[in-house]
């Protein structure tokens, strides 16, 4: 999967324990109704953030990632990541299509007046 947007936030990398590191992405879509998507980077991925700023546009593939917790009350919760795995900065669209040639001038659209009346009439009905 994809997500497409700017980037809104880059943190810094966190060390949550001796052998897992993580590092967050926001990326604002540009959509009718804009969504801030936080996207987790994981161990050496966290790198790929280093060459990107606040504000570029960008592609991250992404995996969704679901787990589940038992409380020690014994309630069941569920939880969601977005974990991003690669990451590339959007080239400017190019032109759709050519453009098109400009229109003639009005002069070009207005009735002759010159034309000799022998020629004009020559429809042999």
């Amino acid at each position: 999967m994809e997500v497409t947007g700017k980037i809104k936030v880059i943190n810094a990398a966190q060390q949550v324990s001796a052998s897992f590191k993580k590092r967050e992405l926001v990326v604002t879509t540009e959509e009718q109704y804009p969504q801030m998507i936080m996207i987790e980077f994981h161990q050496d991925k966290t790198d790929l953030l280093n060459n990107y700023q606040v504000g570029e546009a960008v592609k991250v593939s992404i995996n969704l990632r679901g787990r589940e917790w038992v409380s020690p009350q014994g309630e069941t919760k569920y939880f969601n990541t977005i974990v991003g795995w690669r990451i590339e900065k959007m080239q400017a669209e190019a032109p759709a299509a050519p453009q098109m040639p400009p229109m003639p001038a009005s002069q070009a659209f207005e009735p002759a007046t010159n034309f000799n009346e022998e020629e004009h009439d020559d429809l042999p009905f």
